[in-house]
């Protein structure tokens, strides 16, 4: 016979997740609809945006600068995320890990430099 005691604790892990989930959904809905939060006015209804009431149309296209702008941030981001684990542990990788992450460098700066070239960090 299969001794399933073994399995006791992740079923009680999983209970615990599932309970607690179920609390994190459904408790605030439940507050939401005895607090009356829940009863739509017309000012509950309105569009709001960072302030004051929207201007344009929520579904007007974007300037493709805000794109070239949010990708170019992600990329020198990951290259920081990259860089300080690296500088950590430099001394004990030795030299291969130096020159690789000098190319990797090296291309990141020709990447900032074609974007600086092209135009993509001007805005008007």
């Amino acid at each position: 016979m299969v001794d399933l005691s073994q399995y006791l604790p992740i079923l009680l892990f999983l209970g615990v997740a599932l309970a607690l989930s179920s609390a994190f959904v459904f408790l605030p809905m439940a507050v939401a609809k005895l607090t009356g939060a829940s009863k739509p006015t017309p000012e509950k209804l309105a569009e709001y945006e960072c302030g004051f009431p929207a201007f344009e149309d929520s579904r007007s296209q974007f300037d493709v600068r805000f794109y070239l702008v949010a990708i170019l941030f992600i990329i020198f981001d990951l290259e920081a995320a990259f860089l300080y684990p690296w500088a950590v542990s430099v001394f004990t990788l030795g030299w291969t890990a130096w020159i690789s992450m000098m190319i990797f460098i090296a291309e990141l700066a020709l990447g900032l430099v074609y974007a600086w070239k092209k135009g993509a960090l001007e805005w008007e």
